[in-house]
């Protein structure tokens, strides 16, 4: 434990010392070092806490430990307490977020610090993934939770609500992602299919294998998959927590697994043998542990966050020209080390922490699953003392845990605090916090001191060759503005409200552009453009690439 206690003292004068010198942009160059590859990875909803509570769990240093360069500064377009959509949307496009937006320009602005303007309003934002693909590199997502899911959305979809899975699900095909690995495979398949939530009747799956895609749906699979462009979905919605994974989802793999699986597919693809790649991962579920105040879900996950963080950084060493950054997006749970009824918290041995922790074998997400609503209390008794290391259930507990399970509440938000209670750890809330976040990074070029999420988009995209503001007129003009500069009338069809088109007519021609494709269909044929038509659906209006009108109005003369 000495040497922890040593690191960990280390790493914070590291922090201290790097922060004191600038408020915002300490450590960071308008003209970063040009890199090859940019590899992202967020732990969602981690609060600055949760770093040492998982390290004192281990018993050992964590692979960030050795980059801690600073903190970021989290606040949004209008709360200084962010959700994932615009504290994502931060990091993805440069730009603060309204809540809920999805890479798209705030449309609620009450924070003035976010500088943001008002006349851009629910405007599709160029992201990171978008100008990597346009630089020449290849591409990659993997998140945790299900692939739509806000923080992996947005840097690769455009959409007012974060909740919208089926519409981020379907932007996310057509955006020509080398390689996308996490769950969400619901959000793929028509309602026809067994399984499916899709309601436009489209089969994402067959449309991927179309476009050349592997896709897989467990592990085994994926580990031997060999395809330049693979799709796994191993799970219809999100994947299950890491430490539950050999007892409910065993055909799942693990967050480094898919990492590591990520890495050396995409390292090898042609581009990027010669420009490089980026790639995104997401430790999307530690949020949701702290959401329900659940230690478990938190530590164990966020390890496992950690585990892939290695394996990237890894790479990066060998590599010599990767940039890594490791963030989070927010603070979630306001977790403590120590709570307010505890009077002797100067005399707090490790093993009032570490003890409890340790014996824990599946989160409350996993023992909800081992119970399935069964009420008989010796079997509840047997399951939690076998896999959560409690064997005291009060009376009160006992009653709180069946009540929850016959009003079918999720029973990690009844199992984390009794959890909590026994290795003394307190929680502030079951929401969001307005933390500042701990910032890791490595490489040529890497930031450093306290620095604004935005900033941090911009300097990756500098990194890698881009300015985001010029991207955004590369990639996303108003359709009927640009169509009508080369005399074409571009109107919305919602005539089938599922499959919105745009309808491009001049004299007694039309073309018509699905919207959240990459696809025109003209003269008997079909044409595909590098990005996505995006509906601005609060606007009415659509918006697409320059090039994509050019191809268009090309075909009409």
């Amino acid at each position: 434990m000495k040497n922890i206690k040593v690191f960990s003292a280390l790493a914070l004068a590291l922090l201290l010392a790097s922060c004191a010198l600038s408020p915002t942009r300490n450590g960071m160059s308008d003209s970063p070092e040009p890199v090859k590859n940019v590899i992202f990875l967020l732990t969602d909803g981690t609060s600055p806490e949760a770093w040492p509570l998982a390290r004192w769990v281990k018993g050992s240093p964590l692979a960030v430990d050795e980059i801690l360069t600073g903190a970021v500064r989290t606040y949004g377009a209008d709360s200084i307490i962010t959700d994932s959509a615009p504290g994502a949307t931060a990091y993805a496009t440069g730009h603060k977020g309204s809540d809920k937006g999805i890479s798209v320009a705030p449309w609620h602005i009450t924070i003035a610090a976010a500088n943001a303007d008002p006349e851009l309003a629910y405007v599709p934002l160029a992201t990171l993934l978008e100008g990597a693909r346009l630089s020449g590199r290849a591409t990659g997502l993997v998140a945790s939770s299900n692939i739509q899911h806000a923080t992996p959305a947005a840097f690769s979809a455009h959409w007012h609500d974060r909740s919208n899975y089926n519409e981020l699900g379907e932007q996310q095909v057509y955006q020509n992602i080398d390689v996308v690995l996490g769950g969400g495979k619901q959000y793929l398949l028509p309602k026809e299919k067994a399984g499916g939530k899709r309601e436009d009747k489209e089969d994402l799956i067959t449309e991927l294998k179309m476009m050349g895609y592997e896709f897989v749906d467990t592990r085994e699979d994926m580990l031997s998959a060999k395809s330049g462009k693979l799709w796994g979905a191993f799970a219809p919605d999100a994947m299950a927590y890491d430490i539950d994974r050999s007892v409910t989802a065993p055909t799942e793999p693990s967050l480094s697994e898919m990492t590591a699986k990520a890495i050396d597919l995409l390292a090898a693809s042609p581009r990027a043998q010669t420009t490089g790649f980026f790639l995104f991962v997401e430790g999307s579920k530690i949020d949701w542990a702290a959401h329900a105040n659940d230690p478990s879900g938190l530590v164990y996950d966020l390890l496992a966050f950690d585990a892939a963080v290695k394996t990237a950084l890894d790479f990066a060493k060998k590599d010599k020209n990767t940039l890594l950054i490791v963030v989070s997006d927010h603070g979630t749970g306001g977790i403590t080390i120590g709570t307010k009824d505890d009077k002797n918290y100067s005399l707090t041995d490790d093993d009032y922490l570490v003890a409890p922790m340790r014996k824990v074998k599946l989160t409350g997400e996993g023992i909800d699953k081992l119970i399935a609503g069964d009420t008989n209390e010796v079997k509840i008794k047997r399951i939690v003392s076998d896999n959560w290391g409690i064997t005291d259930l009060s009376d009160e507990e006992m009653a709180a845990i069946i009540d929850a399970m016959r009003k079918r509440i999720a029973l990690n938000n009844i199992l984390g605090p009794m959890l909590s209670r026994r290795a003394r750890l307190g929680w502030t809330t079951g929401g969001h916090t307005g933390a500042d976040v701990f910032l890791f990074s490595y490489g040529p070029g890497h930031p450093a001191g306290l620095i604004e999420n935005t900033a941090l988009g911009h300097h990756m995209a500098s990194a890698m060759g881009f300015n985001i503001r010029s991207l955004n007129r590369e990639l996303f003009v108003e359709a009927g503005k640009a169509f009508a500069d080369f005399g074409c009338q571009a109107v919305i069809d919602k005539s089938d409200p599922s499959n919105p088109i745009i309808l491009i007519t001049k004299g007694d021609f039309s073309a018509t552009i699905p919207l959240s494709k990459n696809l025109i269909f003209v003269n008997k044929k079909i044409l595909r453009f590098n990005g996505i038509a995006v509906h601005a659906e609060k606007l009415s209006k659509a918006y697409l690439p320059p090039k994509a009108v050019e191809m268009t109005a090309a075909e009409l003369k």
